[in-house]
């Protein structure tokens, strides 16, 4: 199995402010575009090598471009896995956007795996395909959708993304989203479909980390 699976750190209690947008997806992004297969499958048993293949076939809105997104932090262009890999190595929270039916096609467990593997935290779309919401609950990311899908447009490459009052966070309870562009500030709602177990996954990293937590 994979290496350093549920070696992931747990929530600090506290709300995520200020994450960078590593891609903000346009269109049709399936399992395989998050975590493509071919010559990749044989580094199935190695997570941080696999990783090289994130997001590599998800199309950037910023460009049209695939595996061609600019670092925040740099200024420069790069591929996604080493940009977030950068973002990872200086202490850059990161979240995906995404479009309709994000994450559809075959349940890849690695399309989870490897966002939170680089330091994802989050990952914001219109609509998810259920398995794969499913396993990024499973790896303590936060998968949730825009209460009004056209909120997407609101989001830039650019833009820092706060999610606020994560300690009341409840099934059914929508969760207070912040998007900073410049000196604009909008707020916006986002809905979640966790439900306490799942919750407990969030809080404790993934929900390996809360089995180990409840066999202690």
């Amino acid at each position: 199995r994979d290496l350093k699976v549920g070696g992931v750190d747990k929530w600090n209690g506290k709300d995520l402010v200020d994450m960078t947008v590593l891609i903000k997806v346009k269109g049709k992004c399936t399992t395989d575009h998050i975590s493509a297969a071919g010559p990749w499958l044989k580094y199935r048993g190695h997570l941080d090598n696999i990783s090289n293949n994130m997001f590599i076939g998800a199309v950037n809105s910023e460009n049209n471009e695939m595996n061609k997104i600019k670092n925040q932090r740099t200024g420069q262009w790069g591929g996604v896995p080493d940009v977030a890999r950068d973002y990872k190595a200086n202490g850059i929270k990161w979240v995906a956007i995404g479009d309709e039916n994000y994450g559809e096609g075959s349940s890849r467990e690695h399309a989870a795996l490897e966002p939170r593997h680089l330091g994802g935290r989050a990952i914001i779309v219109k609509s998810f395909a259920r398995i794969h919401e499913t396993n990024l609950k499973k790896q303590g990311l936060l998968p949730l959708t825009f209460a009004n899908p056209a909120d997407y447009d609101k989001i830039q490459p650019e833009s820092k993304i706060s999610l606020l009052g994560l300690e009341k966070i409840a099934p059914g309870k929508q969760i207070d989203c912040e998007i900073k562009t410049g000196d604009k500030t909008d707020k916006i709602k986002l809905n979640h479909t966790l439900n306490d177990l799942q919750i407990g996954w969030f809080k404790a990293g993934s929900a390996l980390n809360r089995m180990k937590e409840l066999a202690k």
